[in-house]
């Protein structure tokens, strides 16, 4: 029997054991839970602390207790007292390097609150790891070693537990007893913290001096530092007051799942909409609208594993039933018809780019906001942090752990709050299309555009129309291939081909393009990206004309050129790879591009120092070396005209 129960058991004078375990779990679900991490530099402590919160609160098993004991023996630091690190240290590596690689999540609960902690890795390459234990907590204990006051790190978690909206902060200032519990060093590492904390907008602060290692203010007050007059650190994290104050926000629900349940008769004509509620209350008979489509209906029923409900609030896991059949899909939004969201799609957003490649303006990736998925790009990066000054740099592209103030775009509008009012609503992550991993994570700011405010205008001749009037099916025929590998040559003997037949066509060159729409283009990744998403807006437009428009660019990423196939219609877009190896395309270059490449003398020249992306799935593939250029495009317009 754990220790709680049999203490529950003395302090209540309960003789049935069955009735103090009962008693103890309606006490424990009661509780309150709080998720808080611990950040800051390398060798701060962090592991240490929770370590030690959870031996002195009791949360171990003895099997934990033994481990733990072997471990230190085998691996600790502290000679033949426990090193308490290793309780979250849980990867063989992080126990062989002494250091913190991964998040740790535990458990541990004391009589008056739950808690759920993660601690963060101090080590800069893992900023993305700590951003992930930060993005679902409630407070940050941010740890300094007194012997070093604040440093680089401390300064870059603190930046991100401002930027992901944790408005309650407690200054660790850990190895007091390195400095002989000396309250003039704690004053001005807590003095310089303050300032920092103004600085980036976080609002509460409280400064501990302690010792993790020797559980000085821990979890009692420090007779070793009798100047210190505020709370130990347990009894902080079981007070403090982490209500967001959402009381007078209208009513959110994210949907997660439609609930059609079928073993019953009522079972067959049930249908729910289940998700946690993000904000506010909601009440049977209230008036809801769903977002983004802006249908509006009222609340039927609000159902949950313990019956209906007269009322529900924030946080509470809840499924919906509407007085109207309305189409509601996952990832759409129920809320206050009288307090809506917002529903728009373009933002302002601060990102934490998370990728081992750079993040490159317009290259398309998922977002994901709750529990819906639209495609998104950046458009512009108005500026990335140094996250040590909070300076405001010029950037084209960010690299790794870095932070971004963007314009983002979305193919679809989204019902969202600003991040800063609604972490739920206003928080995402960015996903590669190509391998499914998360890139970045990110906070909305604010509407660039309201999604409600643009349509379509309306016109009576259409693409069909257009492409009758021709006597043809429009089509986008996509050339990609080295420099020199006889894209221009052969799409020019197609051209010359359809039009001899009859057919309305146009082609769009690299070179030529570059003389106008693209003039302002130069040829870095992020410049080659915005050179293909103008040309396939172009070609889009040239198809709704009802042409048959041949596009010749080296094109040199899949990214890009799923974006330009993404923008048509089926069937009407066709990628063909002219394969050309890369010495025979040197050969033929008569412009000399490659050996001034080699030289040094053109930076970014593809398939020399910028790579080339072989497409997967073209629909066709020309060899150049096999075949002649004008058998090769005999080959497309047979494509063309017979697909």
């Amino acid at each position: 029997m754990s220790t709680p129960i049999r203490e529950g058991i003395h302090q209540a004078g309960i003789d049935d054991a069955s009735a103090a375990v009962a008693a103890y779990l309606r006490q424990h679900e009661t509780k309150g839970l709080l998720r808080f991490i611990t950040c800051g530099s390398v060798d701060d402590g962090k592991s240490t602390l929770i370590g030690r919160l959870l031996h002195d609160t009791k949360g171990l098993f003895v099997d934990q207790l033994a481990a733990l004991e072997s471990d230190s023996r085998r691996h600790g630091t502290q000679g033949e007292e426990i090193d308490y690190a290793l309780l979250l240290d849980g990867l063989a590596a992080e126990r062989e390097q002494g250091i913190t690689i991964d998040v740790a999540y535990r458990f541990f609960s004391t009589d008056k609150r739950k808690f759920i902690v993660a601690d963060c890795p101090g080590h800069e390459q893992y900023t993305r790891n700590m951003a992930t234990g930060a993005s679902t907590a409630d407070v940050a204990v941010v740890l300094v070693d007194a012997r070093k006051g604040l440093l680089t790190q401390t300064r870059r978690h603190s930046y991100i537990v401002s930027l992901l909206g944790i408005r309650q902060v407690v200054l660790a200032v850990n190895k007091m007893d390195l400095v002989g519990f000396d309250a003039a060093v704690f004053e001005a590492i807590a003095a310089e913290y303050r300032a920092l904390a103004v600085q980036l907008g976080i609002a509460n602060v409280t400064a501990i001096p302690l010792s993790a290692l020797n559980g000085d203010n821990l979890l009692q007050p420090s007779q070793a530092m009798p100047w210190y007059h505020g709370p130990s650190l347990l009894e902080w994290l079981e007070t403090v007051d982490v209500a967001r104050g959402d009381s007078d926000v209208g009513f959110r629900l994210p949907v997660q799942w439609v609930n059609r349940p079928d073993r019953t008769d009522e079972g067959r004509n049930f249908r729910g909409f289940a998700g946690t509620i993000a904000a506010g209350e909601v009440h049977p008979g209230d008036e809801v609208v769903v977002l983004p489509s802006g249908r509006r209906s009222k609340v039927a029923r609000i159902v949950t594993d313990r019956g209906d409900l007269a009322v529900a609030s924030t946080a509470q896991a809840i499924t919906l039933t509407l007085a109207d059949e309305l189409d509601i899909s996952r990832g759409d939004v129920i809320a206050s018809a009288a307090r809506p969201p917002q529903v728009a799609d373009q933002f302002a957003a601060h990102l934490l780019w998370m990728g081992e490649h750079a993040l490159l303006p317009g290259r398309p990736y998922w977002l994901k906001i709750g529990a819906r998925n639209v495609g998104a790009s950046v458009t512009e990066i108005k500026h990335k942090v140094d996250v040590n000054t909070q300076e405001h740099l010029a950037a084209k592209h960010l690299e790794l752990n870095e932070v971004g103030y963007c314009n983002l775009y979305l193919d679809q509008p989204v019902a969202f709050e600003a991040y800063a009012d609604n972490r739920e609503l206003g928080g995402f992550i960015l996903i590669d299309r190509q391998d499914n991993a998360t890139v970045a994570a990110g906070t909305l700011d604010f509407a660039l555009r309201r999604a409600g405010n643009i349509h379509w205008q309306h016109v009576d001749v259409d693409k069909a129309s257009r492409a009758r009037s021709k006597a043809q099916a429009p089509r986008c025929v996509w050339f990609t291939g080295l420099s020199g590998a006889g894209k221009s040559a052969i799409a020019n003997l197609v051209e010359k081909r359809l039009h001899a037949l009859g057919h309305h066509t146009y082609i769009l060159d690299g070179d030529n393009v570059r003389h106008g729409l693209n003039k302002d283009l130069g040829f870095t990744d992020e410049d080659r990206v915005e050179n293909i998403r103008r040309v396939a807006e172009v070609a889009k437009l040239m198809t709704d004309a009802g042409l048959i428009v041949l596009v010749s660019f080296i094109s040199p990423f899949r990214a890009e050129r799923r974006l330009a196939r993404e923008l048509f219609d089926a069937g009407e877009f066709i990628e063909v790879h002219v394969d050309t190896p890369l010495a025979v395309a040197e050969q033929r270059d008569v412009k000399g591009l490659y050996a001034k490449a080699r030289a040094g003398q053109i930076p970014n020249f593809t398939g020399i120092d910028s790579p080339y992306e072989v497409p997967e799935a073209a629909e066709l593939v020309l060899d150049t070396v096999a075949e002649s250029a004008a058998a090769l495009a005999q080959r497309v317009v047979a494509r063309v005209l017979g697909g």
